[in-house]
């Protein structure tokens, strides 16, 4: 490249050029394209051949510039932004190992400075070690020749960035130059303005971190709470956004003009992260019931006492051990006592003859230690040993049913911004039904969103196929399949999504990575349909 004479005066169009420049800037929020905007902008303002930006990272002595984005029109390179090529660069110290100020490499010096450096020809300046930038111009058959370093200075006077643009090029004949004088505080403008902006970007950036995290502290809280619901808010998320993809991609059908922009996307995320929050609320003692007997320990422990006494009792009054009558009761009883046990662990459904047994058990007596005749279940213990799904009775249901009240009273007092406006409406419907007779506000399909009714898919089959939950063992997909197509039959859950997530393989995805090999034992979903 050949060094051409100065340029001369600004052309006023450039002063509308740096304005409409500015406003796209102010407009971009998406931090990696907003660092590209600041770069194609500053190259096309000052007509560049090079640029590059670089971001502040670190504290006290470890501070440094931090490679963003790199681009070189002549060489087409471009790397770092939304490129996709990563920038292999090791980061600018902006002190050195004795905690001196780094003034030996330029954008380390412009920082310390806080003022621009406006170098015609790097190769004829000795203030700086540009050793670096002469290895670059031996590997890539090129010639830096201007330098223009400027500052990315935010509005409380901290300076966020360095932009460094390379070669300015004469417009007309593509020749290289200095950079124009007369252009820096223009340039020195657009950066500042730039960084006001990027400054804003990382401060809303920062904000929407905290808040993420928040969320997730929440939600591992809710987790360990209770082995009962162990990582179930963290795999629920999981499960809701497979659901949501499968949907996006939909071509025909309810779903095909379903789709997520990347607001929407962190709306679903927070909602599903945030839907069992109202279990904060929920007592320990109910979320930790492991067996249907469970209090502030197994009452069945109480119950196989009361047997061992009725056996000790019966064999102390045996006048004939080896009588027949003697030996089936002794047995009998033994087998009811190991029945009881079972049936006190739950499960998803207990038969009508089980329940039948527990209350003829109950009908039976044992002579306690004060010679007083008690039954060998109380009523109580009867009715909590004939639940007929899981461990918990209606009351205790009904208690713990009432989370997603609290939830909905916890997210709607929260002052979320317009973009985060439905996230109560989509973590609050996880317990709703097609049909309507589901909780807490009984609506029907029509009155659901999307994202309801596949967070109510996904709240179902996470909690069917859970390998941690402590009253089941982990249930294979082919009965969590069976059971969701008798809630798809029933009106409990969309239709059309459950259709999808058997086409989309949503179970075969989330089962691959979440469950136990044991689990997958479902092949072709055709029976499932």
């Amino acid at each position: 490249m050949t060094l051409s004479s100065s340029p001369g005066a600004i052309d006023p169009a450039i002063f509308q050029k740096l304005l409409d420049i500015t406003l796209s800037l102010s407009a971009e929020r998406h931090l990696p394209r907003l660092y590209e905007q600041i770069i194609i902008a500053a190259q096309d303002f000052t007509h560049a051949d090079g640029g590059t930006l670089y971001i502040l990272e670190g504290q006290g002595t470890e501070q440094r510039l931090r490679f963003e984005v790199m681009r070189t029109l002549s060489l087409d390179i471009h790397s770092g932004g939304t490129s996709g090529q990563e920038i292999s660069l090791r980061p600018i110290p902006l002190w050195l190992e004795d905690g001196q100020a780094n003034h030996q490499n330029v954008c380390a010096h412009v920082w310390h400075r806080g003022t621009p450096v406006n170098i015609p020809d790097a190769y004829e300046v000795k203030d700086f070690d540009f050793s670096g930038t002469r290895a670059f111009d031996r590997a890539m058959n090129y010639r830096t020749t201007s330098l223009l370093t400027l500052p990315l200075q935010n509005h409380a006077g901290d300076i966020i960035g360095i932009l460094q643009l390379v070669n300015a090029r004469d417009p007309g004949t593509v020749l290289v130059q200095a950079f124009n004088p007369a252009l820096e505080p223009l340039a020195l403008a657009l950066a500042s303005s730039a960084a006001v902006t990027l400054d804003k970007q990382q401060l809303l950036q920062g904000h929407k971190d905290l808040l993420d995290a928040f969320i997730r502290t929440i939600a591992q809280a809710i987790d360990a709470k209770s082995a009962h619901t162990s990582a179930h808010c963290q795999r629920v998320p999981v499960l809701t956004e497979l659901i949501a993809q499968a949907a996006c991609r939909a071509q025909d059908g309810p779903l095909k003009d379903f789709a997520l922009d990347e607001e929407d996307w962190y709306e679903l995320r927070v909602a599903a992260w945030l839907h069992d929050c109202g279990k904060l609320a929920t007592p320990d003692s109910l979320l930790d019931k492991s067996t249907k007997l469970h209090a502030l320990s197994d009452r069945i422990e109480t119950i196989q006492a009361r047997y061992a006494a009725l056996i000790a009792q019966e064999t102390l009054a045996a006048s004939d051990r080896t009588d027949d009558g003697f030996q089936a009761r002794i047995d009998q009883w033994r087998k009811d006592c190991d029945f009881l046990a079972r049936v006190n662990i739950g499960g998803e459904f207990m038969r009508p003859e089980d329940q039948q047994r527990v209350r003829d058990i109950a009908l039976q007596t044992w002579t306690d230690h004060t010679g007083a005749t008690q039954p060998l279940l109380s009523t109580e213990e009867a009715d909590m040993l004939c639940i007929a799904r899981g461990t918990l009775n209606n009351e205790e249901r009904l208690r713990i049913n009432q989370h997603i009240d609290v939830t909905l009273q916890m997210l709607e007092v929260m002052p979320f911004p317009k973009t985060l406006a439905r996230v109560p409406e989509y973590a609050g419907g996880h317990h709703e039904k097609i049909d309507g007779t589901g909780f807490p506000r009984g609506l029907t399909g029509e009155q659901m969103s999307w994202p309801a009714r596949m967070m109510a898919i996904a709240d179902i089959f996470e909690a069917l196929t859970a390998r941690d939950r402590p009253y089941k063992p982990p249930m294979p997909l082919s009965q969590a399949l069976s059971i969701l197509r008798d809630m798809r039959d029933r009106r409990h859950i969309d239709a059309d999504l459950y259709a999808l997530f058997l086409d989309a393989r949503v179970w075969e995805t989330y089962a691959r990575e979440h469950l136990l090999p044991a689990q997958l034992d479902v092949q072709d979903p055709a029976v499932y349909y």
